[in-house]
């Protein structure tokens, strides 16, 4: 695959050297509730996810790209097209930016532009979807942005915190010219 590049950060394919970064975000409890993660990860299935992670999507159902800041190629979040669908031609679109500093500084904005068209014009699909929990008002505010449409509610879908919340279901349909 081509990286895909933006005019600040670039989406690229994953390396054996993204294992620290990968356990790094994989463990930190505190972004489990987007990633729906309940347990640590160890490096030893880290390192085996990365051994495989030369599939296509094709065959892996999933493509898991690393954000990376254009002027420094520091991998700063991770992006993913999951629940591949090639026959419906749909997929589930996820994205984190790990550290808060670099959260709303356009990378999330500019690396989910580059996969909506990649998806769209390279893959052919005809939709993406989104699960987003109701409360996470940053990544409301950037799937709105590009059309994505909230088409229901999952009531007390996710427990977090000794409580149940909420998740929203979005869509993005291809626009036909």
């Amino acid at each position: 695959m081509v990286t895909l590049q933006g005019q600040n950060c670039f989406l690229r394919a994953l390396e054996p050297e993204d294992l620290e970064f990968i356990y790094r975000i994989e463990n930190d409890e505190n972004i489990w509730e987007v990633s729906n993660t309940q347990t640590p990860y160890s490096k030893f299935l880290i390192r085996q996810y990365l051994e495989n992670a030369h599939q296509d999507i094709y065959e892996a159902k999933q493509l898991r790209l690393a954000i990376c800041k254009k002027e420094t190629s520091e991998a700063i979040g991770l992006i993913d097209l999951f629940d591949f669908d090639a026959k419906n031609k749909r997929a589930g679109v996820g994205i984190i930016i790990q550290n808060e500093t670099d959260r709303n500084s356009g990378f999330g904005k500019e690396a989910l532009g580059l996969v909506i068209e990649y998806a769209f014009q390279q893959l052919q699909l005809h939709q993406l979807y989104a699960n987003i929990g109701t409360k996470n008002s940053a990544s409301l505010a950037l799937f709105t942005t590009f059309g994505f449409e909230k088409i229901g509610v999952k009531k007390d879908w996710n427990y977090t915190n000794n409580s149940f919340q909420d998740e929203a279901l979005f869509q993005l349909i291809k626009k036909i010219n």
